[in-house]
This record gives C-alpha cells, structure tokens and sequence, in this order.
C-alpha cells in the first residue's frame, strides 16, 4: 500500500464528473487500498478518488476512525436513491485544509453502489454518515462542499484559502 496525493482546491479534477467504474480488477483493489491508507493517515472519514486525481466514480469511508470494521465502506459509482430529513452540521474536506464550515445536508441517506466485486449494495445511514455519504457522492459528481455553503460563507472560504496561497501554505 501506499500513501496517495491528496489534490487540493481549485484542481480541475475536483470539478469534474467521475467516469463510472467498470473494470473490477486488481487495480481498483490497490486504489481502494490505497485511498483507505491516505485517509487513515490524513486524518480523514472520507476519501474520494477525484481527491487523489482519479476520476472515477468511487470512494472510501469510515465515520468510526478504524475502530469498527463494519463501519469501513468501499463505495463504486454510488447513487443516491433516498434522502430525508435535514441536519446542519460542521464539515470539512482533505482537499480544503484547515476549511470547516456549516453545511446543510440530509439527516438520512439511501444509497445504492456496488462493492468491490461488482456487487450492488444498499446503505441506509443517519447523521454522521449520510453527512459522508453526500459530501463524497458530491466529489463523484464534481461538486465540492464549497458550492455547498451559503454565498457568505463560500466568500469567506475563498478569502482564507487566497490568504493560504498568498503565504504557501495551501499546498
């Protein structure tokens, strides 16, 4: 395994729409390896292959830091079947460093995808995991939390990351 680069906003990649995953080979299962790796190590819950420049429809979470192994999730070109309720909450990204803000997002989420052999699944999540669930289905779709925040809020993102360039420490 091995640590992947985690791109960091204004990166094309983050605006583009995942292809769909299609080949689910030997290759995917060391991305997949890979991106759990990079999480794990950046301190993340969430981890999106356009966030590593992949392109591709797929992501890895785990809202339990590694301590639940049932809690751990390969998710391949996921589709949001279900949302319900509503939840504002704190969020942040690996690709926006030191960037969390407020965000409004459903309390419940359906999702279908498929599993690292190809299998479709479903995952009902609540909270902290739907919160996930949405936030990284955004990066398979090109969608970063910053669309996400109310016009205020993404300026003042936007000026602390400009200050961050400015100083290079958005890196």
């Amino acid at each position: 395994m091995a640590l992947l680069k985690i791109v960091l906003y204004p990166e094309p990649v983050l605006h583009t729409v995942g292809k769909p995953v299609e080949e689910f080979d030997d290759r995917l299962k060391k991305l997949v390896g890979d991106m759990f790796e990079t999480m794990y190590e950046a301190g993340g819950v969430g981890l999106a292959a356009p966030q590593v420049a992949v392109s591709e429809r797929l992501f890895v979470m785990d809202c339990s830091s590694s301590e639940d192994e049932s809690q751990k999730f390969v998710m391949i070109n996921p589709e949001i079947i279900h949302v319900e309720g509503s939840q504002e909450g704190e969020e942040g990204c690996l690709s926006f460093p030191g960037i969390y803000q407020k965000i409004q997002r459903n309390q419940r989420t359906i999702v279908r995808y498929q599993d690292l052999n190809g299998e479709l699944q479903e995952l009902d999540g609540m909270d902290l995991t739907a919160r996930c669930i949405l936030h990284e289905t955004d990066h398979c779709d090109g969608i970063v939390f910053l669309d996400r925040m109310t016009v205020l809020r993404r300026e003042l993102a936007k000026r602390k990351i400009k200050r961050l360039q400015k100083t290079g420490k958005w890196e």
